[in-house]
């Protein structure tokens, strides 16, 4: 018995060694984009975007918790707005979202810091490019770090059809709501 528990040890340990060792040698990061086509020119598309309130209009994670509790700081539509949400429902949990930076009507940077169920850091930025006097191109990233060993989730989790159809269900509900006003 004694023989079979140290066998069993040591094919527990080797196990564990080898899934550590694995995580060394994946990727930590994550990246996931969507992009659509409105059609209303860059400028109205932007100046709507740019207020991080607006984004409870479109967003589908709005959505999960019609009783969510959201709180502002700050002055929306500039760097530092600070957008706060805490839910009962563990889909939405409790985090908040800040503007880290504007690039004239081109691009705008968040951090958005989870803090339930886990606790996590992450960025995305909304980029717009006018195809035209009366079309917008409208790009939604996503991207992120998992530190090691949980980077191991990366291989089972598929990050872009998580997040994709979120973003997708978004950008969506912006194109509807600002090619119906």
């Amino acid at each position: 018995m004694k023989k079979f528990l140290k066998i069993a040890g040591l094919v527990l340990l080797s196990l564990i060694v080898i899934v550590l060792l694995t995580a060394l040698f994946i990727k930590k990061e994550y990246s996931v984009e969507r992009e659509i086509t409105l059609n209303q020119p860059k400028q109205i598309v932007f100046d709507y975007v740019k207020y991080l309130k607006n984004q409870n209009n479109f967003s589908v994670w709005a959505e999960i918790d019609p009783n969510m509790k959201v709180s502002f700081r700050g002055t929306d539509g500039t760097a530092g707005f600070v957008s706060a949400w805490d839910s009962e429902d563990k889909r939405a949990g409790k985090g908040e979202q800040e503007i880290i930076k504007i690039t004239g009507n081109e691009r705008i940077d968040y951090e958005i810091r989870f803090l339930e169920p886990m606790k996590s850091t992450d960025y995305a930025f909304l980029e717009f490019r006018a195809e035209n006097d009366s079309t917008t191109s409208v790009k939604w990233s996503f991207y992120g770090k998992m530190p090691y060993p949980m980077n191991l989730m990366l291989l089972v989790m598929d990050m872009d059809a998580m997040l994709g159809k979120d973003l997708e269900g978004g950008l969506k509900n912006l194109k509807s709501l600002l090619e119906n006003k």
